[in-house]
């Protein structure tokens, strides 16, 4: 009996160690939701109050821009979860975007920048946005010399970076620093609070909900750390939005774009569909997938996905719930998740968690006069 009863008790611990160790396993594969660390700033271009001060300036500046009308604020706005509130960007004047406009907030954290993760840096998504020919349009020289004509800038950009001039590589370093301060703040933050020790934070529906994220809806598979967002890609079989096929300036841009990045002609001239991270690497299983974006704040960020395809969080639950749409390379972990209406409430109520209780907003930046005529050579 005595020795039924250890063999019993041997088994159940070895079970339960098994537990344990697959347990541990699955945490491993990928880091689980946390605070967002301190925001990481390069050795070669660090943060200064002035230097943050000039690159809100440059955020706002009209001038840097083709025609003078497409500042980087135009179409990431602060009032509209500092991206433009369409489900396709609005685009140079003359040209229609073919993407959603991004939220700006906590790029600072992101390593792959664009919905294809072409930059990798602020300082190279700056100038990739503000020369993109349906984006900013702006001819680099011409953009350099406008500032150089506008006494203040020259004097901020002589203390910024000590040079006489203002140049374009010192202007997108300075829009970087301040773009380095659109993040979310933690004390504000209901899920960060939570995580930090405050138990009171997240009340029931969203502590139900954030159960779902991490089990029965496997939300955390791919939106995980701090970040929520593991910055790979993947096919998730979405619909295309009104009007890619039959607009004909979409479809210039789309495959202008496609052409400009080296995919051949006989691929771009027949484009029906978002080609994604091929755009990129021209490897035929990258058709359709797109980089994970980040969940913090998308309570104010809709609408939702690459193409702005869903106007609210209940159409992006709907989606996934359904197990997700028909892709080329359709990612294995989109499956029917079969999550009851109250579940899916309560799943919203904890991504909106992961969103500061109010938006942030940054104020207009007071900007510099009218050109001025440079000051004579000295003799």
């Amino acid at each position: 009996m005595k020795n039924s009863k250890t063999l019993k008790l041997s088994v159940f611990a070895a079970s339960f160690a098994v537990m344990l160790s697959a347990s541990a396993a699955d945490k491993d594969a990928f880091p689980p939701l946390a605070p967002l660390p301190p925001v990481p700033i390069p050795k070669d271009n660090p943060q200064s109050p002035e230097k943050i001060a000039l690159g809100k300036q440059l955020f706002w500046e009209n001038r840097l821009s083709g025609d003078g009308s497409m500042p980087c604020v135009s179409c990431h706005l602060p009032s509209l979860g500092w991206g433009d509130g369409n489900p396709i960007s609005r685009g140079y004047p003359g040209t229609k975007h073919w993407r959603n406009s991004q939220t700006v907030i906590n790029s600072a954290f992101y390593n792959k920048l664009f919905w294809e993760g072409s930059v990798t840096s602020l300082e190279g998504q700056a100038p990739s946005a503000a020369e993109g020919g349906v984006a900013g349009n702006g001819d680099r020289s011409t953009m350099e010399m406008r500032l150089r004509f506008i006494p203040e800038y020259v004097e901020s950009f002589k203390k910024v970076f000590g040079a006489p001039w203002p140049r374009m590589t010192d202007a997108y370093r300075a829009i970087a620093a301040y773009e380095r301060t659109i993040v979310s703040d933690a004390t504000k933050v209901p899920f960060d609070r939570y995580a930090k020790g405050d138990k009171k934070a997240l009340n029931a529906s969203q502590l139900a909900g954030m159960k779902l994220f991490n089990g029965k809806a496997g939300c955390v598979q791919c939106h995980n750390g701090p970040l929520a967002s593991d910055q790979r890609f993947y096919d998730l079989g979405l619909p295309d939005f009104q009007g890619f096929k039959d607009e004909p300036l979409y479809q210039v841009t789309h495959r202008w774009e496609n052409y400009q990045k080296g995919v051949s002609e006989q691929k771009y001239r027949h484009a029906d569909m978002d080609y994604g991270l091929y755009f990129r690497t021209k490897n035929a299983k990258d058709l359709g997938k797109f980089r994970t974006p980040s969940l913090r704040e998308v309570k104010y960020t809709a609408p939702y996905m690459h193409n702005g395809v869903f106007a609210t969080l209940q159409e992006v639950v709907d989606f996934y719930d359904r197990g997700g749409g028909q892709g080329t390379n359709k990612s294995p972990l989109i499956k029917p998740l079969n999550l009851s209406a109250q579940e899916k409430k309560e799943l919203i109520s904890f991504i909106e968690a992961l969103s500061m209780t109010e938006p942030l907003i940054h104020d207009d930046p007071k900007l510099p006069g009218d050109y001025q005529p440079l000051p004579a050579p000295v003799k």
